[in-house]
C-alpha cells in the first residue's frame, strides 16, 4: 500500500480509541456501534458539499476534487474528513470504472473499496432478495395478511450491470414458495435498502425504516409492510453490521468515511447520514460529495439527506471542466469509453462559452438553497490559460461566490489549495440555508417546483399510472414526504440528448413510487432505467490480477 498508514494511527489522528474502530485489515476499519452519540459535544465542524454540472463522457472528476479538497485543508492545517459513497461494481465493471478518486487524490485501499470492501453492499443485497423470497413465500403460502398477488412491487437486486434479468418471470416450475409472476431485477444501488442504509442515524433507526417498507397491497387495497411478513427482524441481522461506517483514509493520510452507496439518477446519490453526523463531531471541515450533477445529487442532498440529518451545509463547490463545458455546446456527440474528439482539445472560447449555460443553469438553482457557491475548474493539460480566464470570468458573473482551478489529480492536496482556501472563506460567509419546498405541499407540486427551479423546465406532464399512485399514496397518509425524481444524470431535462440548458420541457413523468422506509416518494422520468447494461465495450475487459496479486485497470 506504498506511504498508507496503519488504520490505528488514522484512528488516533482523529482523537478517538481503539474501541472506537474495528479494525479490518491494515488499512480499513468499522466505526463502533453508537459512536456518533457517545462523541462529547463541541462546536460542529464546517460543511460542504461537492457536486458539478451535468456529468460527460469526460468524465469531470468531482470525487478526485472532493478528495484533494479534503488533503488541501489538512495541509492547510485544518482538521478534515471527506466522507463519500461505497463503488457500485455496476459502474466498475461497466461504464464508469473504480469510484475511489484518481491519480494523487485517491483513497486507499482503492481496490478493496471498489470491491468487496467491507461487504455492505452485499449485506444490502442479501437482505433485499431474503423480503422478496418471504414475500413470495407468504403469497403463496397464503398467510396473513392476504395480498393481492397483482399488487406486490418489491423486485430483486444485484450489484452488476446485468440487463438481462431487467424483467424476468418467477416461479415456473409451480414451486409452492413462489408465485408465477412477472417481475425483475434492479441495480443494488437502487434498492430502498441502500437508501435506507444511507439515511439512518443508529440501529434503532434502520429497524424503524426497515419495518415500514411497502411490498404490496391487501385485497382490500392496504399497504403491507416489510414488517407485517415478519421479515424485519432477520433482515436487520443481515445488515446489523454495514449500518456502521467504514473508515479509510486518502493518498495523503487524510481521514475519509465511506459508507452507503445510492445512485443519484435512481435513488437519492448521497453517502450516509450517520457518517456526516460522526465527522462533523470529530472534524473542523467535513467534505462530502454527492452523485453526479448538482440536479441530480445536490438538490436530493439538500431536500432529503439535510431533512434527515439535521445538518446545514456552509458552501457548496460545483466541479467542471473546460472540456464538459464545450462537449455542453452539443456539438460533439459521443458514447462513454469512446476516445476524445480532438477538437475539444483545442482552444475554442466561442464553444466554451456556449456550453456554459449549462454551469450557469446549474448555479442559478444553488442559489436558491441559499448558501456560498464555490466554482471549482478540473485543470486537465489541454487547457489554455485564456479558456480557464473566461471560465472564471462567467462562473462570477453567474453568481459564484468564489473560483477555483484545481489540480488535484496531478499534485494531490498541493494542488487545491486555491480552492480550500476559497472554501474557508465561502465558510465565512452568512448563510441562510432552505429547503425548495415546503412537505405538506402536495406531491405533484412538488414535482412541478423541482423542474421549474432545479432543471429549467415548465413543468410536469404526469402519465396515468402516475397520477393514480400519487392519489393512492396520499390516501395512505404519505403525502407529506419529500420526492425523488429519478432521470437521467446527462441532461437537466429527461432527455439525454438534450444538453447545455435546455428549455421550454416538461418532464413526464411515467411512474411514482412509495419508499416508505427511506422516507421519501421516487418519481421515474422518461426511459430512466433502474438496471443499466454494459457497453459495447465494458471496463470489465481491462481489468485482471497479476501473479503477485495487484488488481490492474480499475
Amino acid at each position: 500500500m506504498g506511504g498508507a498508514l496503519p488504520i490505528h494511527q488514522i484512528v488516533a489522528q482523529l482523537g478517538l480509541s481503539t474501541n472506537d474502530v474495528e479494525p479490518i485489515g491494515w488499512y480499513k476499519g468499522k466505526l463502533a456501534a453508537g459512536l456518533s452519540q457517545r462523541l462529547p459535544e463541541r462546536n460542529p465542524g464546517k460543511y460542504i458539499g461537492v457536486t458539478a454540472i451535468n456529468p460527460t463522457p469526460l468524465g469531470e472528476g468531482k470525487t478526485v476534487i472532493a478528495i484533494g479538497l479534503a488533503m488541501a485543508l489538512a495541509r492547510d492545517g485544518r482538521k478534515s474528513i471527506v466522507t463519500l459513497r461505497q463503488p457500485s461494481q455496476g459502474p466498475v465493471f461497466g461504464v464508469k470504472g473504480g469510484g475511489a478518486g484518481g491519480g494523487a487524490a485517491s483513497l486507499v485501499p482503492s481496490d478493496e473499496i471498489n470491491l468487496h470492501f467491507t461487504g455492505d453492499i452485499h449485506a444490502v443485497t442479501s437482505a433485499h432478495n431474503l423480503l422478496a423470497a418471504m414475500l413470495d413465500n407468504h403469497v403463496s403460502r397464503g398467510r396473513n395478511p392476504v395480498i393481492n398477488p397483482s399488487t406486490m412491487t418489491w423486485r430483486r437486486v444485484i450489484d452488476l450491470n446485468d440487463k438481462g434479468l431487467a424483467h424476468i418471470i418467477t416461479g415456473l416450475d409451480n414451486v409452492p414458495q413462489a408465485p408465477l409472476r412477472e417481475t425483475g431485477f434492479d441495480l443494488t444501488a437502487a434498492s430502498e435498502i441502500m437508501a435506507i442504509l444511507a439515511l439512518s442515524d443508529s440501529l434503532p433507526d434502520l429497524r424503524k425504516r426497515v419495518a415500514k417498507i411497502v411490498v404490496a397491497e391487501t385485497k382490500t387495497g392496504e399497504p403491507v409492510s416489510a414488517n407485517d411478513i415478519g421479515a424485519t427482524g432477520a433482515m436487520l441481522a443481515l445488515l446489523r453490521d454495514a449500518v456502521r461506517p467504514n473508515l479509510v483514509q486518502t493518498c495523503e493520510g487524510t481521514p475519509a468515511i465511506v459508507h452507503a452507496g445510492p445512485f443519484a439518477n435512481i435513488a437519492h446519490g448521497n453517502s450516509s447520514v450517520l457518517a456526516d453526523l460522526t465527522a462533523i463531531q470529530l472534524a473542523d471541515f467535513v467534505v462530502t460529495e454527492s452523485g453526479f450533477g448538482s440536479d441530480c445529487g445536490a438538490e436530493k442532498f439538500f431536500n432529503i439527506k439535510c431533512r434527515s440529518s439535521g445538518l446545514r451545509p456552509n458552501a457548496e463547490v460545483v466541479v467542471c471542466t473546460v472540456r464538459a463545458l464545450k462537449y455542453h455546446c452539443g456539438k460533439f456527440p459521443m458514447r462513454p469509453g469512446e476516445s476524445i474528439p480532438q477538437e475539444l482539445l483545442v482552444e475554442n472560447l466561442e464553444d466554451l462559452r456556449t456550453g456554459s449555460v449549462n454551469l450557469q443553469a446549474h448555479l442559478a438553482a444553488l442559489q436558491k438553497f441559499g448558501i456560498p457557491i464555490v466554482v471549482a475548474l478540473n485543470r486537465f493539460p489541454a487547457d489554455t490559460d485564456r479558456e480557464i480566464e473566461l471560465v472564471r470570468q462567467l462562473s462570477m458573473d453567474y453568481g459564484a461566490k468564489a473560483f477555483a482551478v484545481a489540480e488535484s489529480f496531478k499534485y494531490g492536496s498541493k494542488g487545491t489549495m486555491e480552492l480550500a482556501q476559497a472554501v474557508e472563506k465561502a465558510c465565512e460567509q452568512p448563510a441562510s440555508f432552505d429547503f425548495l419546498y415546503p412537505l405538506d405541499m402536495p406531491v405533484a407540486d412538488k414535482l412541478e417546483t423541482i423542474v421549474r427551479e432545479v432543471y429549467g423546465g415548465d413543468g410536469i406532464e404526469l402519465l396515468p399510472l402516475a397520477k393514480r399512485r400519487i392519489e393512492q399514496f396520499e390516501r395512505w397518509g404519505f403525502k407529506d414526504l419529500p420526492v425523488c425524481i429519478a432521470k437521467t444524470q446527462y441532461s437537466l431535462s429527461h432527455d439525454p440528448n438534450l444538453l447545455g440548458r435546455p428549455r421550454g420541457f416538461r418532464l413526464p413523468i411515467r411512474d411514482v413510487r412509495l419508499a416508505a422506509g427511506a422516507g421519501y416518494l421516487y418519481a421515474l422520468a422518461g426511459d430512466i432505467s433502474t438496471l443499466p447494461g454494459l457497453p459495447r465495450e465494458p471496463a470489465a475487459l481491462r481489468i485482471d490480477v497479476k501473479d503477485d496479486g495487484t488488481i490492474v485497470g480499475m
